[in-house]
């Protein structure tokens, strides 16, 4: 049945072109996840969907390019279509169209990268409605009034770099700022946004042409992670050393790939309402990046308690198992998780450890992983478990440990709660948050980001003291039960589809 109803919604895959679909109560818009991705922001979606079957759901994914990629997640019988939405495709002769509107729309688009503002995406979306029938991305980048315009600003402001890192990156922008103008734009009473970036632009192009309102959850700040990536990214040619001048007369690329992701997000928090943060934290981060401050919500994830009601403790007393559950990949620092594994087995041979993930995502780094921990003699007690059934191992587990660089609020500290399991974690999202937040006491230790050193102390405290470790998990549980319950979280995105829901009502009286 799940493959007949997957070989159905693949049937209206639709790459760019519209799909004929009834008009759904929400249209989710979502980047580079579901369903191409398990876990994380994918799960969440698909729990959310599947908890509330009275909801039409109507998914735009968007994703890289226009090659075929697998959907790894069935969608609920409540969805009523897939919209697949490619940043880039492939280049075909481009239709000839007339100088002046042509103009229009690319003046139009680089004042919305360069400036940004959600009237100036406004502007943007009417000057391509001066245009029919409709254009494809590349009529517009290959036309020359399009070449033109990249000129005369590569001259005002980027003309200490290269003319062709400058040509590229500008097309890579308009581009993906044209796509989301120009792509299908699923019926629904109201969109729902998971992230900024083009998913956000997508979403605020949508409510800005239908009228209907808009929200938007943001698991991580979108943003900030993009301008990280963009410090860090070797792929952008050309950086102009600038020396110790304080005031910079000329821009390099660095600066349009951050201001344009800046103004997508700013465009998206002026569209939306509510702002839903996990946590309390970045609330104070969208308010800081230009959300308004009335507008601002958090929702925490939830967890399914029952789901875990018939785990039965079969932890091993003479070998203590710590768990470290996530994909092994860099950003998960599994290295300082096999560091500070080798620094207790120094002191404790008894201890077992366990990676719980999939290891396929960074071949190279997964290798270097398990060359680490065989280089490190721990080869009889630390084992890679790949994907697993988390019901099975949790009765066996003793201690569950985070390593991440970065976070949002995990779900494996969640059900560790829900299993009395305590949790060492960095300081790092919503980690201390959520083992040292409220009334009840900790339940776990929240350690330096990569400090093998401090891991392994945390491990000892906790591992070796049957108190300390009973004290801690009963602390999490109670948390989790109080603030994070599945049933309450699910009612309150049922609340506030029902507020959207009224007031697209009110749009159309």
């Amino acid at each position: 049945m799940l493959m007949q109803r997957l070989r159905a919604l693949t049937r209206r895959r639709s790459g760019q072109r519209a799909i004929e679909a009834p008009e759904a109560d929400i249209c989710l818009v979502v980047e580079g996840a579901y369903p191409y991705v398990v876990g994380g922001v994918s799960g969440w979606l698909q729990d959310l969907m599947i908890s509330l079957p009275d909801v039409h759901f109507h998914i735009v994914a968007i994703k890289p390019d226009d090659a075929d990629t697998v959907w790894k997640i069935v969608p609920p019988a409540n969805v009523t279509g897939v919209t697949e939405i490619a940043l880039s495709t492939k280049r075909k002769l481009p239709r000839s169209l007339p100088d002046a509107p042509v103009e229009a729309v690319m003046q139009a688009a680089s004042d919305f990268l360069h400036k940004g503002g959600s009237d100036r995406l406004r502007a943007l979306l009417d000057a391509l409605g001066g245009i029919a029938p409709a254009p494809q991305v590349h009529d517009l980048l290959s036309h020359q009034a399009a070449f033109a315009l990249l000129k005369r600003e590569y001259t005002d402001d980027f003309d200490r770099s290269s003319f062709h890192h400058f040509f590229w990156a500008s097309h890579v922008l308009l581009g993906g700022l044209l796509c989301m103008c120009l792509a299908p734009l699923p019926k629904a009473r109201a969109y729902h946004s998971i992230s900024t970036g083009f998913a956000g632009l997508f979403a605020a192009r949508a409510t800005i042409e239908t009228g209907r309102p808009l929200c938007l959850t943001e698991h991580g700040i979108y943003q900030l992670e993009r301008q990280i990536e963009v410090l860090m990214a070797d792929w952008i040619g050309d950086q102009v050393d600038h020396g110790l001048a304080l005031e910079r007369e000329n821009k390099d690329l660095r600066d349009l790939w951050r201001s344009a992701f800046g103004h997508y997000s700013a465009a998206c928090y002026d569209c939306s309402d509510p702002i839903v943060a996990l946590y309390a934290a970045n609330s104070d981060v969208q308010r800081r990046l230009g959300a308004a401050p009335d507008r601002l919500r958090v929702i925490p994830n939830g967890i399914d308690l029952d789901r875990f009601d018939d785990v039965v403790d079969a932890r091993d007393p003479d070998a203590p198992l710590v768990a470290l559950i996530g994909r092994v990949v860099p950003i998960k620092d599994i290295k300082t998780f096999i560091r500070a594994a080798a620094l207790v087995h120094e002191r404790d041979p008894a201890i077992r450890f366990v990676v719980m993930g999939p290891t396929d995502e960074d071949g190279d780094y997964a290798a270097e992983c398990a060359a680490m921990v065989r280089d490190s003699g721990l080869s009889d007690c630390f084992d890679f478990a790949g994907r697993v059934r988390i019901e099975e191992w949790m009765p066996r587990i003793d201690l569950i440990v985070l390593t991440s660089l970065s976070e949002a609020q995990p779900l494996v500290i969640l059900e560790a709660g829900a299993c009395r399991i305590p949790v060492v974690a960095p300081d790092v999202g919503s980690c201390r948050e959520m083992l040292e937040g409220g009334v009840d006491g900790a339940g776990g230790i929240i350690t330096p980001l990569v400090n093998p050193t401090a891991t392994a102390e945390a491990i000892m405290d906790i591992v070796g003291s049957t108190t300390v470790r009973t004290r801690m998990a009963a602390n999490l549980r109670a948390r989790v039960e109080r603030d994070y319950s599945h049933t309450t979280i699910i009612d309150t995105y049922r609340r506030l589809y029902q507020d959207l829901a009224s007031r697209a009502d009110a749009t159309l009286a």
